[in-house]
């Protein structure tokens, strides 16, 4: 960051590596595995910068904040955290967040429901075609944020406040609201090779493949609540404020990389332009001249047969309407419709 050194003069981090790693920058210990006290430090600092989110410096808190806001959620992500710690020397197996497994073992253990209202939510939910965090909810045992917290346990994943997340422009730039509406999602920065997505559940297939194709990255999904999820949308994505034109060269990028995918299929042969319509004038004279060219074929043949015989005869009368009909039908079926 240039003309200040912000870690140093707004976080009081020593100078040395820049950017610090994510313990030194959220003033922890190196590879501290408590998650309560990560997310502790986080927002403690994250409301000291704020302090600084104005003036000449706005530009420079807003980025401070994003990387206080990157280094949380990947220390707070049990399998981002493995591999982070890893890159910087530690044994594998050595971290682990202890969490319960389910989302009412979480809460549970965390005394928000009892022991004896773990079947009472599983039969709600069951009943109810619903999942547990969202039974919890319904059944108004627990808030909202509670449930996330433990979906999130149970699907080892971090979950994020977005009301403390400003994200990127240039990520929001790429993906357009119609795909974050449909999948119900917000994206928020890209972070060592990963776009961050926040997501209100376990992340679809569909969706991780749109987020792939659309900027060429893997996806790592964080919770959050739909509520604000939805919010956010309505915030980040009114009309007019996104750029369109960025979301539309990606949806280009990713319309061809599908099509390069799909088999060729065989080459049909074309269609033979269809006739266009005729216009009532065209249709009425088309009609008038079917009548005359079938009234002179049944005139002509009884009239050819009079001066080959000298005589009239009901027999080729009977002759001359049916060739006269078959005219008029012949021409309506192709020529005067």
């Amino acid at each position: 960051m240039s003309e200040i050194d912000v870690y140093k003069e707004w976080l009081g981090i020593p100078e040395g590596d820049r950017p610090p790693d994510h313990y030194t920058l959220l003033r922890l210990v190196t590879f501290e595995d408590d998650v309560d006290r990560i997310r502790a430090n986080y927002r403690k600092l994250n409301t000291h910068v704020r302090k600084y989110a104005t003036g000449q410096y706005l530009l420079q808190s807003q980025e401070l904040l994003n990387e206080l806001a990157k280094a949380m959620l990947c220390l707070t992500d049990p399998i981002a955290k493995e591999e982070y710690d890893v890159s910087l020397g530690r044994e594998t197996g050595g971290g682990g967040s202890g969490e319960p497994a389910t989302v009412l073992e979480f809460l549970a253990a965390r005394q928000l429901i009892s022991r004896a209202q773990i079947r009472e939510v599983e039969q709600f939910a069951d009943a109810r075609g619903l999942s547990h965090r969202d039974a919890v909810v319904q059944m108004k045992l627990v808030e909202p944020l509670a449930a996330c917290q433990a979906l999130a346990s149970e699907l080892r994943r971090s979950w994020v406040e977005l009301e403390d997340m400003l994200p990127d422009d240039s990520v929001l730039d790429m993906i357009p609201r119609r795909v974050v509406k449909k999948h119900s999602c917000l994206p928020l920065f890209e972070d060592r090779g990963y776009l961050l997505v926040a997501c209100s559940d376990e992340p679809s297939l569909e969706l991780e493949e749109e987020i792939r194709l659309r900027c060429s990255l893997p996806m790592r999904a964080v919770l959050a609540l739909p509520r604000s999820i939805n919010q956010a949308i309505a915030k980040y994505y009114a009309p007019g404020q996104r750029d369109e034109s960025a979301a539309a060269a990606q949806e280009t990028a990713a319309a061809e990389s599908r099509s390069a995918k799909q088999p060729a299929a065989k080459a049909k042969p074309k269609a033979k332009p269809a006739t266009s319509a005729l216009s009532d004038d065209q249709k009425r004279e088309r009609f008038q001249l079917t009548l005359i060219i079938s009234c002179w074929s049944m005139i002509g043949t009884v009239g050819g047969s009079y001066f080959v015989t000298g005589q009239m005869s009901i027999t080729w009368a009977l002759v001359g309407v049916l060739i006269g009909g078959a005219m008029f039908g012949l021409l309506r079926a192709v020529w005067s419709r």
